[in-house]
């Protein structure tokens, strides 16, 4: 996490000579490193010696050093400026009166020295040590053991580890879950100030395991024949005060975490789970956009109110999509709730229908979801439906969004913005030649051109067995998403303003924009954008982080329901072509692993990365993303969570 006092001392050294710069570290497992200037410009090659110690993603200051003929540039490590972390989890390896911590992390070059391990810990464990010191002179960090987590392979260690291995933990710190216990709500007091919302047709529509509902839908025909729709988001932030130790804890994770086999949360138990949880027969506290809406399907206006509502029932997606494909809207078989859904689902086609007109791009991604046994052992993986019970919430949360986003902007503060920029041109131009050559026309002269060869494409090989292929190309060229308080408006959504308003319980941008639009609302002085914009760089590192740990929570779950079925051969499509070799997701069971490039020993392939395939030099053998390959599977390193392949036959 980069304090403000960090911010201030890059911007100090970024001002000193152009022989300076600041940088992120990628190590290796060598010891040598690379730099990544923040400010652009080529990687920088450290030599192991000029290290200075860095590790892997440190912020760090460099020296560039005198440029030899035809060489690559070289730096010196002058000042580590932060530490991108100082806990490490990996295995113990016990001596008599000391011992080392072999980290899992293959980008950490060194073992971690520990001079007096506790009697209790055995070697071979998994445990997490915190860096504690690094003698200038000394070849290892000194360490000490924080908590040791058990035996490699066993599932909660395993998930422990991958937490620890993004910075996230999940436990709270005592003083927060204190805190966190001594909140409560009078709703007495609450009515003083808020729109009185119990009396109206509420629901909400989760997934059948949520155990925290951050938003409500509501909806009632008005007098004058228009409908009131309310879009009801927990109201976090009247519980969680700006800098209290629940905020600064909540800051620090940035995000909820999203495990196979678990959920670590941004809030303790008792806020997401009980005090803003849109509970059913229960009185809750809501920030609200209160929509009129005519019986065409046309905004009249829009009101944002703090509010209290009163869910009337719990709906699942599958709940609601039963009641989507049979039941008929002012049938006299549904019942007043069910006519409400199937409005709401009128409205909410509506609006899907001109965001994808006006530019939205229509990319899906697949998730995957694991059956798990009592012992959270995987025994079967499926995909994850997206239909029309999640576009009916998905549409409301982003029209939410997006008139939050529109009526801040308007208010001349400083908001946060949920930015998404234009795709890369020259990803673009290899990514249409490559189409050409499959039959498909992409049109890149202008936005509007792109984005509709896009959703055509995308439509036209849904079902094919080019779909992978195409499709995740698609999405390979677009721009990562990312917060701001400089608004360059959302490419993928096709929206000039868009935030993130809708899960505060879950991501910490959502609370600032509830304190950024309550603070609008009354008049308040507006923030400090430098603060904020630090703030939005923490929050986008930590969504990554977030995404890394879920994806590698995928993987090692992937490769223990592989684990006993060595030998076993199953179809499967090409998903990735890299320079180490050839990624297939299995059809049946959509685990991902590698061929590795020298396995392949019928001929010399060559890759070739502009068009996603290796070509065989003597056969011209092709293996292109999308391809359709049988495949056996080779071994399993569950603690790596890695899979090899060996191919059978295309």
């Amino acid at each position: 996490m980069r304090s403000l006092f960090i911010m201030k001392k890059i911007r100090k050294a970024l001002k000193q000579k152009s022989h300076y710069v600041v940088g992120v570290v990628d190590m290796h497992r060598s010891g040598k490193a690379y730099i990544t200037p923040e400010d652009g410009g080529e990687d920088i090659l450290i030599k192991p010696e000029n290290t200075l110690h860095a590790l892997d993603k440190d912020l760090v200051k460099v020296y560039i050093l005198p440029r030899r003929k035809n060489k690559k540039t070289e730096g010196q490590v002058v000042e580590i400026l932060q530490r991108a972390r100082e806990t490490f989890v990996g295995i113990l390896e016990m001596h008599h009166d000391f011992a080392f911590l072999v980290p899992d992390d293959e980008n950490m070059p060194v073992d971690i020295y520990i001079p007096k391990p506790d009697s209790t810990c055995k070697n071979g464990d998994k445990a997490i040590v915190k860096i504690s010191q690094w003698p200038e002179k000394a070849n290892n960090p000194f360490g000490e053991i924080i908590k040791v987590l058990g035996k490699p392979g066993d599932n909660d260690v395993e998930m422990e580890s991958i937490l620890t291995a993004y910075d996230f933990q999940s436990d709270f710190p005592k003083e927060v879950n204190n805190e966190a216990n001594k909140l409560a709500i009078n709703i007495k007091e609450e009515l003083k100030h808020r729109r009185d919302f119990r009396q109206i047709l509420t629901f909400t529509i989760d997934p059948l395991d949520a155990k925290d509902y951050d938003d409500a839908l509501s909806i009632r025909r008005l007098g004058n024949g228009n409908f009131e729709v309310g879009v009801h988001i927990a109201d976090v932030s009247n519980f969680v005060t700006e800098d209290s130790v629940i905020d600064k804890e909540a800051y620090k994770r940035a995000t909820s975490v999203y495990l196979v086999d678990r959920t670590i949360p941004m809030l303790p138990e008792k806020l997401c789970n009980e005090l803003c949880s849109l509970r059913a027969d229960e009185d809750s506290l809501t920030f609200s956009v209160i929509f009129e809406i005519s019986p065409d399907y046309e905004i009249a206006r829009y009101d944002i109110c703090k509010t209290i509502i009163h869910s009337d029932k719990r709906y699942t997606y599958e709940q609601v999509q039963d009641i989507l494909e049979n039941k008929d809207l002012d049938n006299e078989e549904a019942t007043d709730i069910e006519n409400a859904i199937l409005t709401l689902w009128n409205i909410a086609k509506k609006f899907r229908k001109q965001r994808l007109d006006k530019g939205a791009i229509n990319f899906s991604s697949p998730e995957f979801v694991f059956d798990l046994d009592e012992n959270k052992k995987p025994i079967g993986i499926h995909l994850a439906e997206d239909n029309e019970s999640h576009w009916l919430v998905e549409e409301m949360m982003l029209l939410a969004n997006r008139t939050v986003a529109e009526h801040l902007n308007k208010t001349k503060n400083v908001t946060v913005y949920r930015c998404h920029d234009e795709p890369n041109g020259d990803k673009v131009e290899t990514f249409k030649t490559f189409a050409h050559k499959l039959g498909y026309t992409i049109d890149n002269k202008s936005r509007k051109r792109l984005v509709k060869s896009y959703n055509a494409l995308l439509q036209d090989v849904k079902g094919k067995g080019q779909e992978t292929l195409l499709s995740s190309i698609a999405l390979r060229t677009m721009s990562k998403a990312y917060y701001s308080t400089d608004n360059i408006g959302h490419y993928g959504l096709g929206f000039k303003f868009y935030t993130h308003f809708t899960s505060p319980i879950r991501r910490y941008p959502d609370l600032m924009v509830h304190r950024m639009l309550f603070a609008s609302l009354n008049n308040a002085g507006g923030f400090g954008k430098t603060e904020f914009e630090d703030k939005c760089k923490h929050c986008s590192e930590m969504e990554k982080k977030a995404a890394d740990a879920e994806r590698q929570s995928v993987k090692y779950k992937q490769a223990e329901y592989l684990a006993d079925k060595i030998g076993q051969e199953f179809y499967g499509e090409i998903s990735g072509i890299s320079k180490w070799g050839i990624y297939v997701l299995i059809e049946e069971n959509k685990c991902e692993g590698m061929i590795r490039i020298n396995q392949l020993d019928d001929d010399f392939y060559m890759l070739d990365e502009d068009n996603y395939q290796y070509i065989g030099c003597n056969t011209g053998k092709v293996y292109q993303i999308g391809q359709k390959v049988k495949i056996e599977v080779d071994n399993v390193n569950i603690l790596k969570h890695q899979i090899d392949f060996n191919i059978i036959e295309d």
